[in-house]
């Protein structure tokens, strides 16, 4: 695929986002918001590391492509505004479009005006050579931003997890505490019970005592009783 067609269907694209957007509604704005964002930082990125450059220096290109990334700039002013909002209001749709009336300019002036002095400056092999590399660029970015995703989707399960895993190991020590406590209370229990029995043999064996000497005492008596006979 040649630069001219890659781009202009980079274009195409994110003209079918933004009539999304305006009949999406509520939270929807946002979520296609994130589509637009998303697809025009990635042809902006590979533009300005690709094919803006070639364009530099050729006198009939030049001034084109300097105003082409001064309108990026703008662009990518509005999109981080745009992407700080929690809610799409009043405020953030009529942000929104002027962001659209924006990138719609800057599709018009490349495609009616610069990309026709590009090829008549850069010839038709030049072409077809930026448009290879505008797609290895493309292809490495889209890649990139995959991995990024998966490596933070596995970083919130895996901080999910230890969460869970922590929670069942407090649950754990809480369980063996509690049990450790009611351990404790049976000891203290069957040691009350048994200074209670201790309490109580000691209480009968003086009983025992005194009844034998009350028996000595009165086998005593009987014998102060012969002597008198």
């Amino acid at each position: 695929m040649d630069a001219f067609s890659l781009l202009k269907a980079d274009h195409q694209k994110v003209a079918q986002l933004f009539e999304q957007l305006e009949s999406a509604g509520g939270a929807g704005k946002l979520r296609v918001f994130e589509q637009i964002k998303t697809e025009l930082e990635l042809h902006a990125e590979i533009e300005e590391k690709v094919f803006y450059p070639a364009l530099e220096e050729p006198e009939e290109t030049h001034d084109l492509t300097l105003e082409a990334y001064e309108e990026h700039a703008v662009v990518k002013q509005l999109l981080r505004e745009l992407g700080r909002a929690r809610t799409a209001n009043d405020e953030w749709q009529a942000k929104a479009k002027v962001l659209q009336e924006n990138v719609e300019h800057h599709v018009e002036e490349e495609e009616n005006e610069l990309f026709p002095k590009a090829e008549a400056a850069l010839g038709e092999e030049e072409i077809e050579r930026l448009g290879q590399r505008l797609e290895m660029a493309k292809m490495r970015k889209q890649r990139g931003g995959a991995a990024k995703k998966s490596a933070a989707s596995k970083k919130a399960s895996g901080g999910a997890k230890k969460t869970a895993g922590g929670t069942k190991k407090r649950a754990t020590k809480a369980a063996k505490k509690s049990g450790g406590t009611k351990k404790s209370g049976g000891t203290k229990k069957a040691s009350k019970a048994s200074k209670s029995s201790t309490t109580r043999a000691a209480k009968r064996a003086p009983a025992k005592k005194s009844g034998g000497a009350s028996k000595k005492g009165g086998g005593a008596k009987k014998r102060g009783g012969s002597k008198k006979r």
